[in-house]
Parts: C-alpha cells; sequence; structure tokens
C-alpha cells in the first residue's frame, strides 16, 4: 500500500489559492481514477478537481469555504501498490497539519462535508483538473403554512334551514372582501338592518375582543444560516471593495421611449429568423456611440499605477442573474455590432452564464457595463462600479406617464437610466454630456440606428 498526496494544482494564471466550494468524497470512501473529488472556486470560475489515482481518501484539506494555497495537499489518497504517481509520505500517527493547517483525523473522527451550490464555469485545465465545470445544485425549497384558527364568538349562529344550509347573508362586495380578509362569517355578525354592514363588522370585531381567523398570515419559517462561499462571496468580496475604493456618484435621467418601442415593435414584426428585439439591444447601440464621444466613461483606472486607459473600442459587460448569483458577460466590440446582432449575443451569453458554459473570457475584459431589470426595474437605482471599469449604467423600468408636450396632455412611454461615475476620474459635467447625447440618440430612433 502507499499513500498519494494529490497537491492542488495552478488553475488559473497569477493565482495565489483557491476556494473549497463543494467536496464530493468524503474521508473513508473508497474512491476511482479520474473521480471528481473537489470543486475550487477562483475569481469567478469554479473547477472539478478530480483524482489521478485509485485509492481510499484518508485525509481532507478543509471544509467548504477554506482557502487552499496552490501546491499545497488537497487530500491524501492511499492506493493499492506502488503507483507511479504516488509520493511516499511519513505514515506516523502525530497530528500532521493539510493545506489549512488542520490537524490529521481518523476515519471514525471524520464527518461528512456537505455539497453546497456553486457556479461552474470552465477554466484552464491541469493535473486533477475536469474539463467542464459542474452545474449548480438546486438548494431544497421550503414552504410556509397558514394557520386558520377557529372563529371565536359568543354569537348564536343562524339555524340550518332544511338540507344543513345556512341563511344567505346580504352584503355589499366590500363587506364580503373585508369580511373574508378578517375570517368572519358573515352569518355570524347581528344586523338591525336588512344587510351586514361595516359598522356590523365594527361592532362584531369590538364584541369578540379582535378575536378573528388569522387568514392571509402565514407561519414565520425557522431561522437558516447560510454560509456566504463561492461565487456569492466573490460578489461580496467585489461589492466591499468597490465601495472602499471608488468615490461614487450617481446621476439620474428621465427618457421618453415611446418612438424606441414603436421601433421595436414594428421591427420585431418582421425579424424573420432574428431573435426577439428587447429594449437592450438599442440602448447599447446608443451607449455605445455616446462612448465615442466621451471616451472618459469607457476607461479602466489603475489606481495604484495612477493611470487612466481610454479603450477606442466598447466592450460592453451586460450584468445577468444567475441562480447563483449576478455575473458580467462581456460583448467584444459592441460599437461595430448592429441590434440584431446584438440581442443574438445578449442571449447567447445569458444562456452560457445561467447554464455555467461561459468561458473566463467571455467573463473579462469588460471597459463598460450595463445592467437592467426589464420590468423587475424600479423607478431609480444606484448602480455600484465594477472596477478597474470608471462607470455603470442601470436601466429601470417602463411607464405610462402624463406629459405635457405641446400645449397637449398626453400618455407617454417614460424611463429613468442610473448612471454610476468613480469620481475620482470622471468629472459631473462628463456625465452629464453622455446623459444628454443619450437622451439625442434614444428618443430619436431614425438617428439612432442610421450610420
Amino acid at each position: 500500500m502507499a499513500r498519494f498526496e494529490f497537491k492542488l494544482p495552478d488553475i488559473g494564471e497569477g493565482i495565489a489559492e483557491a476556494e473549497i466550494v463543494a467536496w464530493h468524497v468524503k474521508v473513508g470512501d473508497t474512491i476511482a481514477e479520474d473521480q471528481q473529488i473537489a470543486d475550487m472556486m477562483t475569481d469567478k470560475a469554479t473547477v472539478e478537481m478530480e483524482s489521478p489515482v485509485a485509492g481510499k481518501v484518508l485525509e481532507l484539506a478543509g471544509e467548504i469555504g477554506d482557502q487552499v494555497p496552490i501546491g499545497s495537499v488537497l487530500a491524501v489518497i492511499e492506493t493499492a501498490g506502488a503507483d507511479r504517481a504516488a509520493e511516499p509520505v511519513d505514515d506516523s500517527k502525530e497530528d500532521r497539519p493539510l493545506a489549512d493547517g488542520m490537524v490529521e483525523a481518523t476515519p471514525e473522527q471524520a464527518k461528512e462535508i456537505p455539497v453546497t451550490s456553486s457556479t461552474p464555469l470552465p477554466a484552464r485545465e491541469g493535473p486533477g483538473v475536469g474539463a467542464s465545470a459542474k452545474r449548480e445544485r438546486a438548494a431544497p425549497a421550503q414552504a410556509s403554512t397558514g394557520i386558520e384558527p377557529a372563529v371565536a364568538s359568543t354569537h348564536p349562529s343562524t339555524p340550518p334551514l332544511q338540507g344543513g344550509e345556512k341563511t344567505r347573508v346580504l352584503a355589499s362586495p366590500a363587506v364580503r372582501a373585508r369580511a373574508r380578509d378578517l375570517g368572519i362569517d358573515l352569518a355570524e355578525v347581528k344586523t338591525a338592518s336588512d344587510r351586514v354592514r361595516h359598522s356590523d363588522l365594527d361592532a362584531y370585531l369590538l364584541y369578540n375582543g379582535g378575536t378573528v381567523s388569522q387568514r392571509g398570515t402565514s407561519a414565520a419559517r425557522a431561522d437558516e444560516t447560510v454560509k456566504v462561499v463561492g461565487l456569492r462571496r466573490k460578489i461580496a468580496e467585489n461589492m466591499a471593495e468597490a465601495n472602499r475604493r471608488i468615490q461614487h456618484f450617481t446621476l439620474v435621467e428621465e427618457y421618453d421611449v415611446t418612438a424606441l418601442e414603436e421601433t421595436r415593435r414594428m421591427m420585431n414584426a418582421d425579424r424573420g429568423s432574428n431573435p426577439k428585439l428587447t429594449l437592450l439591444p438599442f440602448l447599447i447601440t446608443a451607449m455605445s456611440r455616446g462612448l465615442a464621444e466621451w471616451p472618459m466613461l469607457n476607461a479602466t483606472f489603475d489606481d495604484e499605477g495612477m493611470v487612466v486607459t481610454r479603450h477606442g473600442s466598447v466592450q460592453m459587460g451586460v450584468a445577468t442573474q444567475t441562480a447563483n448569483g449576478l455575473m458580467v458577460a462581456t460583448i467584444r466590440d459592441a460599437q461595430s455590432r448592429s441590434v440584431w446582432d446584438l440581442a443574438a449575443e445578449i442571449l447567447r451569453l445569458s444562456e452560457a452564464a445561467r447554464s455555467g458554459k461561459a468561458s473566463r473570457e467571455e467573463l473579462t475584459g469588460a471597459t463598460f457595463t450595463v445592467s437592467s431589470l426589464g420590468p423587475m426595474g424600479g423607478i431609480t437605482s444606484t448602480p455600484v462600479v465594477n472596477p478597474p471599469q470608471v462607470a455603470i449604467v442601470a436601466v429601470n423600468k417602463i411607464e405610462d406617464k402624463l406629459v405635457p408636450l405641446e400645449g397637449e396632455i398626453e400618455v407617454r412611454k417614460r424611463m429613468n437610466l442610473s448612471l454610476s461615475c468613480d469620481h475620482r476620474v470622471v468629472d459631473g459635467w462628463d456625465a452629464a454630456s453622455f446623459m444628454r447625447t443619450l437622451k439625442s440618440l434614444i428618443e430619436n430612433p431614425l438617428r439612432l440606428l442610421s450610420g
């Protein structure tokens, strides 16, 4: 028998350590060669780690959420014989530290480590690294149940009619709705007239001390403790770093998108095999043209070297919500694409991000970011700049508003855009000028779509 130390390989350029986001084996398990043993995360890529040998798992380096340095021992495996990959190690019973400083545990002391969800993305392969990333495992659903205690009343019930049916009580729809929400049986409410009124409900509540059914409420759920690991941990770290280092300011401008929405509707009616157009491809087109006029916003800032790089092309980051958190996919050279091409690329990248198939190249290199929640968006928002970028736009929802137009009041479709900038390198004048350029394009679709 021999003992093999499986050391964490270099799974990303310039990466010093990786986070354990899932274990697929436990101490005492017998595993096969190339069997997946763990998921490790670096930056925003989750990589499957596979055992290069078969044998029995003797040790595992840490728990979910722990950081493991590149080159340190991830697992110790007992092999059946002298394997050329095996490395003899000290087999003494003394405590021997693993990669994270933990001491060796016996199989009897080892406990199964639960598997947690991760956002899988491909990364550069190396020894023991899977060629594809594992899809997210769904968390167990939780349900809450309503409670409906019986109505407590001192009023006598209405005598049953033949067949056991109760007398039909007269009441307006509003009174019935209120009684239903309060859990009050109208047959139990006394009234001096021929129908139950709101005042009768008030008297009933007063008489019964407000004791009615708790219909419409739900039972409180038990507290839940969720460890922040994987992509969610990276998001938390990035957002904290962005707020710490960047001096944000946000500018909000309202836009009339009535004509743009009509243009979009007409183009979709004759789109052929093209993907259905949302508003986002039009907005990206407008932003790409606006950034050409105001390059200070299409920039990255090296705050350690104090160097700002104004980029000649627009690498548009599109924030995409996945089951495990927000990811930013990059549309390359957005300024050179048509709205149809942009629509197809947005669809492709969003599907790749949600399925865990987006490559590292597709998730890096953005010079400007747009974030849109579509119809779910609020009236306004204050997006956080994603360093080293210096600006981000959030798209808010469209609302019908009464607007004075040439002496008349019309219903127009209006929408706010929220622009957040790094005030260390972007002035308010630059931001306002960019938003004004967007207005001239968004509110004039012919100008937006012409050469």
